[in-house]
């Protein structure tokens, strides 16, 4: 994982993608939508999985983690 600061250049691009390509709350929803996928299949080890995936607590966490960035659906008020 890579910690710090971005830089202008990414700040402006990432900016650009979410402003105009793609609405936050859609990419979220959708980020949820594959981790339920993803959770589904390997734990009813699917055949269509053709790769293992090592680190899959750390792909679903990472991703729920992107997912409420994006669209904050599980913070408590």
């Amino acid at each position: 994982m890579v910690t710090g600061n971005l830089s202008k250049d990414v700040e402006t691009r990432l900016k650009d993608f979410f402003s105009e390509i793609v609405y936050p709350k859609d990419m979220a929803k959708t980020i949820r939508e594959v981790n339920y996928a993803l959770s589904l299949c390997v734990m009813r080890k699917c055949e269509t999985l053709e790769f293992d995936l090592k680190n899959v607590d750390d792909n679903f966490y990472w991703l729920n983690r992107l997912a409420e960035v994006l669209d904050p659906y599980l913070e408590i008020d």
